[in-house]
């Protein structure tokens, strides 16, 4: 196939990608309507008919002796509420079936959830497709504007959202991921759309592989931790379609402790390319600044929770202050500076 023929085929793939991540929604979305309503924080601790929950250490056993594991999420360790109280389910205790009204689940339901999730795969596909022809079409690392970066990022929230389904039971974030990975796909191909072609000189390195895919991977996580964050915020203290906000909050929680060192390595690699592009490591360019405020932000939040023992809405404030920087840096800056930086394309 001719150069051309690849980058129609990547943007018919990133039209599929789209379609798909919105049906999924849609299907997610009818899950989480008429699945099982759980309980919030009040009434777990009013106890009763909604379920007790009985405070355990932290990493201790819970019911029968087994480790204690979310039922919700399947994430193994502690439970922590929105007031900072360690706790676990009672032995046997599902967060679901605790929080239920009464109804079971609709069997249509859950098929649509299932179904939902088989439709995030095949959009993950069309995404990776979009990527890899649009890189065949140009013959280089296919993130070298605005359009092939946003591309990119969203494939990355959606990879991190799969692979973590993998291992826990994570579809109540479902609709929301499709969304924002929709609307993001909608950006792109509205806003910031790039004709295939070659890059400015300054990409024209092996670095791009090394810097823009480590802040790429980083972004996605981060995207996960703030959909979390804006749902534990939203979510209310009575029975929810939701799950309990300590949930939400380790969901967040997790995906930041494994972004923050590849964004800490982002930043570095940034600084080597730098150097070797234009001679010196660090020059305040409005990218590199904004880089490194999204780097105190989401230290200043994993430092909160390791020394302040800081849990619930104020953590969740900080993590989505810190997110919302992230959003500037990769999409803002571009946009609204001039700088060494500036490969928006953006008109």
């Amino acid at each position: 196939m001719s150069a051309e023929q690849l980058a129609e085929l990547s943007d018919l793939f990133v039209v599929a990608a789209v379609l798909l991540y919105v049906v999924a929604m849609v299907g997610f979305a009818i899950e989480l309507a008429f699945g099982r309503a759980r309980p919030g924080v009040a009434a777990r601790s009013a106890g009763g008919a909604l379920g007790a929950r009985k405070p355990v250490a932290v990493g201790a056993p819970a019911g029968d002796g087994a480790p204690g594991r979310d039922a919700v999420t399947g994430l193994p360790g502690d439970h922590v509420d929105a007031g900072g109280d360690a706790t676990a389910p009672a032995s046997g205790g599902d967060v679901a079936a605790a929080g239920d009204d009464g109804a079971p689940p609709s069997r249509a339901a859950v098929r649509a959830g299932t179904a939902a999730l088989a439709l995030a795969w095949l959009g993950w596909a069309a995404n990776l497709g979009a990527i890899a022809t649009r890189g065949l079409a140009v013959d280089r690392w296919p993130w070298g504007n605005m359009y092939e970066f946003v591309v990119a990022i969203c494939f990355a929230a959606v990879t991190a959202f799969l692979v973590t389904q993998l291992r826990a039971n994570v579809r109540f974030l479902g609709s929301f991921v499709m969304v924002t990975v929709a609307l993001g796909l909608g950006l792109a191909v509205k806003a910031f759309y790039t004709t295939a072609g070659p890059v400015v000189p300054a990409l024209d390195s092996y670095w791009i592989a090394i810097h823009v895919s480590a802040a790429i991977v980083a972004s996605g996580l981060f995207t996960i931790a703030g959909v979390s964050g804006v749902l534990y915020l939203l979510r209310g203290d009575g029975l929810s379609r939701l799950p309990a906000r300590a949930d939400l909050e380790r969901v967040a929680h997790r995906a930041i402790v494994f972004a923050f060192p590849v964004w800490t390595f982002a930043v570095i690699a940034g600084a080597l390319w730098a150097d070797r592009a234009w001679g010196r490591y660090w020059g305040w360019d409005p990218k590199e600044v904004w880089a490194f405020i999204t780097w105190v932000a989401y230290a200043a939040y994993l430092h909160a929770r390791v020394t302040a023992g800081w849990r619930g809405r104020s953590a969740t404030i900080v993590q989505l202050v810190a997110f919302g920087c992230l959003l500037f840096n990769l999409i803002g800056v571009n946009i609204f500076f001039e700088g060494l930086h500036s490969y928006a394309d953006v008109d």
